[in-house]
């Protein structure tokens, strides 16, 4: 139906009055039902229905000039009017299939009088005034969106293999001692990193915090804490991460300084050690000077991977740590990739390496990307240089593609099952979901303020997103659930103070969020969303990372989930989760 048909019908209607045809009025509902329910139409956020889904409910009725205001001034509307593009008619059209769905009357003098509102409304918008532009202007013009960035985008990387080595020391070596729990064959346990700098403010006055850093170890199905052991005073430094070894015998933690010096501050910019501790003793067994400050980890094939803070001169950005051997097998430069790596991930078959990449200049070292973060939000930068991806081959460190993305600072990256897209989380406040084919930003969206973890659900349906407060100084404390089809958040959940990382554990069924600010592990339903528990961690140090480890019949223990993917067979997406 044509939207020359449709003026003929508003004609009748206009002049007609109360003779109007009722077929007229029907035409109108079919026409704007037709609209409704295009492929790029009110239905995708608003429901078929129009009860809402991302989008408000619709049964207020709203009027052609209400439709208007939102295509002039929401931004999300923005591929209605590029697909749909609705004239004057249509949005009369819509309106009136609007109100069968609310089961409003339809009065034959509505569309007159719709068209007349409208007229008044467009009449009435201002003119689009004209102002000098200044050469600064004209360069920022030039620069302002994502897609001049794709346009122009220049290879970061060196060409070819990268492969680097860094040769570990073992400081000190230490008795195990004896062990403080007995694993259950059969049994699920989970591990946390704990460290030292939890907010006081959150928690309670007179609030002190550890004197050190602890391994905590409880049980995944009940969500209690069985045992933990405080490290030495001497190796403390700052936690920033969780790390097992693919079979599940050793926790890795950070340690301090090779020197022998302790973090007293929450300085990342020097060397640090690795601690190998014996997962049952809970006590180190092992001091190793790593060429860096670690930050993140992860199981890798049979290997841990490991990116750093602080690299020493000779150090890597990330490498690959054999547990048997306590020796690097290989890794890669920050200088060979071009810019500096944030942190690292992969996709559960371990074929590739994702690093996040920023560029240098706005610090020093490997505090750039945070610096340059923390001057966007407090507003002493207008604009930042392009943030990237790196994919990495992990058998000759080759860089295979690079992807800009958009918006600043990426801090976690996950890729689905099928490795057909990346999501991405940045520090200023939005997420992305990539092809990772062809680089296509298949949306953007925005977050709660300063992000850091996420987790995708069992079948992918829904990215949970820790709003940390992360470079912006601010104790975040939700959850936003953003839909991966759509790229719209559906719902925000009430969180711990500084909410860092969210992971789906390996039942499925729930998602565990650590709290750096509080000291806690909140565990909610991911189906219901509700809260389940809280696990306290002892003297509510702050937590770091989650590990799950699994007993099989036998005894044999295995590393089934941590901070970057689900392993041992797990894979809550295609169905094989532990059931505890």
């Amino acid at each position: 139906m044509g939207r020359q048909f449709l003026l003929k019908i508003f004609s009748v209607l206009l002049f007609a009055g109360s003779l109007a045809a009722q077929e007229s009025i029907d035409a109108l509902v079919e026409r704007g039902g037709e609209l409704f329910h295009a492929d790029i139409g009110c239905w995708v956020c608003h429901s078929e229905t129009g009860e809402g889904l991302v989008g408000p409910s619709l049964h207020f009725g709203p009027t052609p000039a209400d439709i208007f205001d939102q295509l002039e001034s929401n931004p999300i509307m923005g591929v209605i009017v590029s697909e749909m593009d609705p004239s004057d008619a249509d949005l009369v059209a819509i309106a009136m299939y609007i109100r069968t769905l609310a089961d409003l009357p339809l009065d034959a003098d509505l569309p007159g009088q719709w068209l007349s509102a409208l007229a008044a409304v467009k009449a009435n918008q201002a003119d689009q005034l004209e102002f000098a532009k200044t050469p600064r202007d004209l360069q920022v013009e030039a620069i302002e969106t994502f897609a001049s960035v794709q346009e122009t985008w220049t290879r970061r990387s060196k060409e070819g293999s990268l492969t680097s080595h860094y040769q570990t020391q073992v400081i000190t070596t230490f008795d195990p001692g004896e062990p403080k729990f007995q694993p259950q064959p059969g049994k699920t346990y989970f591990y946390e990193n704990v460290g030292t700098t939890s907010s006081p403010s959150v928690l309670f006055d007179g609030y002190a915090p550890p004197e050190s850093n602890q391994v905590v170890v409880g049980d995944a199905e009940t969500k209690e804490v069985i045992a933990s052991y405080m490290l030495p005073v001497n190796l403390r430094a700052v936690v920033h991460t969780s790390l097992m070894s693919p079979d599940g015998r050793y926790v890795y933690i950070i340690g301090a300084r090779p020197g022998g010096d302790i973090d007293t501050t929450t300085n990342l910019s020097t060397s640090a050690t690795l601690l190998k501790v014996d997962a049952l003793t809970l006590q180190p067994i092992k001091q190793i000077a790593i060429g860096g400050r670690l930050h993140h980890g992860q199981v890798f094939r049979d290997y841990v991977m490991i990116d750093y803070f602080a690299r020493d001169p000779d150090g890597l950005a990330i490498a690959l740590l054999d547990p048997e051997t306590d020796q690097i097998v290989s890794g890669v430069r920050d200088v060979d990739l071009g810019g500096y790596v944030y942190t690292a991930w992969t996709d559960r078959d371990y074929e590739y390496i994702y690093a996040l990449m920023e560029p240098a200049g706005y610090a020093r070292g490997r505090s750039t990307g945070m610096s340059a973060a923390v001057s966007m939000y407090q507003g002493r930068l207008m604009a930042m240089r392009p943030f990237w991806v790196a994919k990495i081959d992990p058998d000759t460190w080759t860089v295979l593609q690079e992807y800009p993305i958009p918006g600043y600072r990426p801090n976690w990256l996950i890729v689905d099952a099928a490795k057909e897209y990346m999501y991405i989380v940045n520090s200023m406040s939005n997420a992305s979901k990539i092809d990772i084919e062809t680089g296509e930003v298949v949306w953007t969206n925005g977050t709660g303020i300063g992000p850091y973890g996420a987790s995708l659900n069992a079948d992918e349906s829904e990215l949970w997103v820790a709003d940390k407060g992360e470079a912006a100084h601010h104790l975040g404390r939700t959850i936003t659930i953003i839909d991966t089809e759509l790229g719209h958040a559906v719902e925000t959940l009430y969180g711990p103070y500084k909410t860092d990382h969210v992971l789906l554990s390996p039942n499925g069924k729930e998602m565990w969020a650590t709290s750096n600010g509080e000291g806690r592990i909140y565990v909610y339903d991911v189906e219901t969303k509700e809260l389940l528990t809280k696990i306290e961690m002892p003297g509510n140090g702050d937590a770091h990372g989650l590990i799950w480890v699994h007993y099989d019949e036998n005894g044999e223990s295995r590393t089934v989930r941590d901070q970057g993917n689900f392993h041992g067979g797990i894979n809550p997406a295609g169905g094989a989760i532990l059931d505890y």
